[in-house]
């Protein structure tokens, strides 16, 4: 007959056994803690933005300034 002390270290052990299993990381998330899917549509909209024409940019129309020297007081 198992004592009192014996079950209890057998559910103890079992608890403890379904409580580490339950903290590991899902199947569905990449170390982020972003799922497949939203990785996928992630992934999808950054293909779309890297596919649009990029716009021309604009010159300067105004001359770069030099820095103003400081005053010695």
């Amino acid at each position: 007959m198992a004592t009192p002390r014996d079950t209890f270290r057998t559910f103890a052990i079992a608890a403890l056994v379904g409580l580490v299993s339950a903290c590991g990381p899902g199947e569905d998330e990449k170390p982020g803690g972003v799922s497949r899917d939203d990785a996928k549509a992630l992934n999808a909209a950054a293909e779309t933005l890297d596919a649009r024409p990029q716009p021309a940019l604009p010159e300067a129309t105004v001359p770069a300034q030099d820095a103003p020297t400081p005053s010695a007081s």
